[in-house]
């Protein structure tokens, strides 16, 4: 497995990044390889620095780096060999088995959807962020930002690349969908809402249970919760701050520790040829050490073939 991670990519790169990468060493087996893509020059001399050598590290140069700032499709175009650029080459070219990033998430998105392309029969791929539950599990959440304006359909399909990813990954079949809407009852709820809790009710491939709300968010009432990506993403963001506030606050325990970003390491995009993650920016090492974890579990799961698989059906 060749797993590639973009050096410079997050607010505290290089250094976080390669600190994260040194931290997971020890997680790689022997038939596993992260191949660490930016300037050579400086990747080796933070390795030096931290009198840090190993056969399963392979730098990769990239003389170019897309900015936080920078507008994505205009960089990636402008940036070819920027980390990302290099990073998108490798999996498009079958020498990476998964690319993960801190880094511009607009050009982590353009990449995946102009370099390894959606899936055939996938209207849009989503962002899936993970959700932790009170019982200590987690659930899937789509969209959590890269689609804002959506349709019934595009939430639908999401419903289904959610199941498969959340069985794949956990080994829990049968996992229960929920629609993230203002109330309980199936006619509730914005246009958007109601059209896809139609198409939802219909589909035989998913466990629909119906409405939930935003007090059920972390109840453990569904695996997969479906919404559209401006609803995600401030939801998502809204539980991320629950860490901070009660780390001020001192009101920590097992939950609240659970709503910390860097256990998780990032979110995959799910729906496309390829694997790929896109990591919180604000990544620390711990964050990329587990971000190179969630690399391996996505790998190792085969979800991206199992999805094609159950789309080229269609």
């Amino acid at each position: 497995m060749n797993i590639a991670i973009d050096v410079m990519g997050g607010d505290y790169a290089p250094e976080a990044v390669i600190d994260g990468i040194i931290e997971s060493i020890n997680l790689l087996t022997n038939h596993e390889t992260i191949l660490a893509i930016g300037p050579e020059a400086v990747i080796n001399s933070l390795f030096k620095s931290r009198n840090f050598s190993s056969t399963q590290v392979r730098v990769v140069h990239a003389d170019q780096v897309i900015e936080m700032g920078e507008h994505p499709t205009k960089a990636l175009s402008q940036k070819p060999n920027s980390s990302i650029g290099i990073g998108f080459s490798l999996l498009k070219e079958g020498k990476a088995d998964v690319f993960a990033s801190a880094g511009n998430t607009g050009a982590m998105m353009v990449g995946s959807l102009f370099s390894v392309k959606t899936i055939h029969g996938i209207q849009r791929p989503a962002i899936a962020g993970f959700v932790p539950q009170v019982d200590g599990h987690y659930a899937i959440m789509l969209d959590i930002g890269a689609n804002a304006d959506c349709k019934p359909e595009m939430l639908a399909q999401w419903a289904e690349l959610g199941s498969i990813y959340f069985e794949s990954t956990t080994g829990k079949s049968n996992p229960r969908v929920g629609l993230m809407n203002i109330g309980e009852e199936e006619q509730k709820g914005s246009i958007l809402a109601q059209g896809t809790h139609a198409l939802l009710k219909e589909n035989s491939h998913i466990n629909f249970i119906g409405n939930i709300e935003g007090k059920d968010l972390f109840r453990n009432k569904a695996d997969v919760i479906v919404t559209d990506g401006f609803t995600g993403n401030i939801v998502l963001k809204m539980g991320e701050s629950i860490y901070n506030i009660m780390k001020e606050q001192g009101m920590m325990n097992d939950f609240v520790e659970n709503t910390n970003y860097e256990n998780y390491g990032g979110s995959p995009i799910i729906g496309i040829n390829g694997n790929v993650i896109i990591a919180h920016g604000a990544s620390s090492p711990k964050a990329i050490k587990n971000m190179i974890k969630l690399c391996k579990s996505v790998v190792d799961s085969n979800v991206c073939q199992k999805i094609k698989a159950e789309f080229e059906e269609k």
